[in-house]
């Protein structure tokens, strides 16, 4: 995936960008390997039911735990082969056997999202770092497109508005818990918007939301919608760790 230590362009939505990836480019799936990939929330969800497994089954398969070096908080990473040259687990000679639901960061490449939101009105502002690895020939191909038009086409729409949600999390935490968390807040974070399976019987079996103000249908809604059910998480985590409505 993206070194973000390589040269890098910062572009904006309303940019172009020449880029194109398929089977027939040169270097298909070279960016799958020597990975360093980090998951978000909702890459989780969407690749946990893509495989058919519970989010507990598949961060135990699938992912390694670490704790953020400045935030403190709980960051889950793709298990790449370590026998393999740290292939993706997902990767085929014929690609993606996840395409449909693949994680942003993938659907994103070569660019990596920055999201600026404004403290006067919570607008959100997007630019766009391009990174030209030296092993990446979809830049010699001759499709041109706006960014925004590459973002749409790969899908990107909800995966932003949820990742925004987990960011406004962070700097929440950032700005009003500047310190690292204790072991049970730490706990409490990981539970709630990584394994969320686990934290939906949480709530059914251990009446976890006791004090947390649900609306009934929000309640019933969560017993099967994974979207909803994670996004009542990031309102309970602020609510619960940061005393954020």
């Amino acid at each position: 995936m993206t070194d973000m230590n390589q040269e890098a362009t910062i572009l904006l939505p309303d940019d172009t960008l020449q880029f194109e990836c398929s089977k027939g480019v040169p270097c298909f799936n070279e960016c799958c390997r020597d990975l360093n990939q980090f998951l978000t929330p909702y890459d989780i969800l969407r690749l946990k039911n893509h495989l058919g497994l519970s989010s507990t089954q598949f961060l135990e398969q699938y992912t390694s735990q670490h704790t953020g070096p400045e935030t403190g908080l709980p960051i889950i990473t793709l298990k790449p082969r370590y026998d393999d040259h740290l292939k993706c687990p997902f990767v085929t000679p014929q690609g993606c056997r996840v395409y449909a639901d693949r994680p942003s960061s993938c659907r994103t490449y070569p660019l990596a999202r920055i999201a600026t939101r404004s403290r006067s009105n919570g607008n959100i502002s997007e630019r766009y770092m391009l990174v030209q690895e030296p092993h990446c020939h979809g830049f010699q191909q001759t499709k041109t497109q706006r960014i925004k038009d590459w973002i749409k086409a790969q899908g990107l729409e909800p995966y932003n508005q949820m990742n925004d949600r987990l960011m406004e999390i962070i700097s929440l935490k950032n700005r009003l818990h500047p310190k690292a968390l204790n072991l049970a807040a730490q706990q409490l974070f990981y539970l709630a918007l990584y394994d969320l399976d686990n934290f939906r019987g949480q709530i059914f079996t251990n009446d976890l939301l006791n004090g947390f103000i649900t609306e009934p249908e929000s309640l019933e809604a969560i017993r099967s919608d994974d979207v909803a059910l994670l996004k009542l998480a990031l309102k309970w985590v602020k609510a619960k760790l940061f005393s954020q409505p």
